[in-house]
């Protein structure tokens, strides 16, 4: 057993107890593991601190919304919420001899992770789970919370880091792929701050958002359609919601074997969250909806193209050219969305004129 994980664990449990540590998820930010121990289990994440250079601010925010949702009516609250661990010392992290943050979260169980929908009821579980997490803290102050990723879903730094990165000596080939994408990036640069102008104007609030809703990060009652909890918190901050249910629908929508964009499940979503959402989405949050579920799809792939150039420092990879061939797919994604633009207006207008809507 690897000698750094069983001291980092063995912060949190007593180290003699600990019978197995092995890797959880397959996320491409954060080293996280199941500790199974002889009496419990628990989940343990070494925190990217290239990606978060403050990783004590990412256990801040979750302690903050651990306690937060902790003062609500048990009856109100439809999800679990994995709370923070504390090691044996009483501290909510454990710090390595090479600096590296290590933190523990509760274990929901039992539980699974779906990595696709395949009936419509996933899809409405999904949609309620995520506007129930944004209503569960429509009543924490977004100012409470540090933001842990500056810049993060802000689309034109990212367009302008990217312009960065094409200005440089190239490392990588101008293969057709390599000039596919930089022709859809040009074509739609023009689109890149239709959000961020609705925040500066007003239009939309800064609230507390996940940060990073894809499906499996909802997790199912195995053997059932019902979500029981949505995890990976470290990217709780302060925010649009109008990004998390554009990456929610990202992830949930597209059909992985062509990239095309599924519209009903879309659909589903949608309605079940404005069910969930009610009077804290108003009627300027739904005018900006078809741009959100465009907006950061692009976005992922102009970040995916951007981490290709740059020699792929910040999403995993286990082949070189991996990002480049994600950013292709996220764009075919768009171009998708794009053609179904239509029925997905209407969509929504016939959602707005169902539900009330707070003006």
């Amino acid at each position: 057993m690897n000698k750094t994980l069983l001291k980092a664990a063995g912060q949190f449990t007593p180290r003699q107890s600990i019978q197995t540590i092995t890797p959880l998820g397959n996320g491409l930010i954060n080293d996280t593991f199941l500790v199974e121990t002889a009496s419990d289990s628990f989940v343990l994440q070494r925190i990217n601190a290239g990606v978060f250079p403050q990783p004590q601010l990412v256990i801040h925010n979750l302690a903050k919304l651990n306690r937060h949702i902790r003062q609500k009516p048990r009856d109100s609250v439809k999800l679990s919420i994995p709370e923070l661990l504390l090691t044996q010392a009483g501290r909510p992290f454990y710090q390595d001899d090479e600096q590296q943050v290590w933190r523990s979260l509760e274990l929901i169980q039992p539980a699974e992770s779906r990595e696709q929908i395949h009936i419509d009821t996933e899809a409405a579980q999904v949609g309620f789970a995520l506007a129930h997490f944004h209503r569960l803290c429509s009543d924490l102050p977004a100012d409470s919370l540090h933001d842990t990723l500056p810049g993060f879903h802000i689309t034109p730094s990212y367009f302008q880091r990217y312009r960065q990165l094409l200005a440089e000596p190239l490392t990588v080939e101008k293969d057709p792929a390599f000039l596919k994408c930089e022709v859809f990036i040009h074509a739609h640069h023009n689109r890149l701050d239709v959000l961020e102008l609705a925040k500066r104007r007003g239009a939309l609030p800064i609230r507390v958002i996940h940060g990073d809703p894809k499906l499996n990060n909802f997790l199912f009652l195995p053997g059932s359609e019902q979500i029981i909890s949505l995890i990976d918190l470290d990217t709780v901050k302060p925010g649009l919601l109008h990004y998390d249910i554009g990456d929610c629908i990202r992830s949930c929508c597209r059909n992985k074997q062509d990239n095309s964009f599924n519209l009903a499940h879309c659909q589903i979503i949608l309605q079940h969250y404005l069910q969930e959402a009610g009077d804290f989405f108003t009627a300027s949050d739904y005018d900006y909806l078809y741009a959100a579920i465009w907006l950061i799809p692009f976005e992922l792939g102009l970040r995916f193209f951007s981490d290709y150039l740059a020699g792929n420092p910040y999403f995993k990879v286990s082949e070189p050219k991996q990002n480049l061939v994600r950013a292709l797919g996220q764009f075919t994604f768009c171009e998708s969305i794009h053609n179904q633009q239509e029925s997905l207006f209407s969509c929504i207008q016939a959602l707005k004129n169902s539900y009330r809507v707070k003006t």
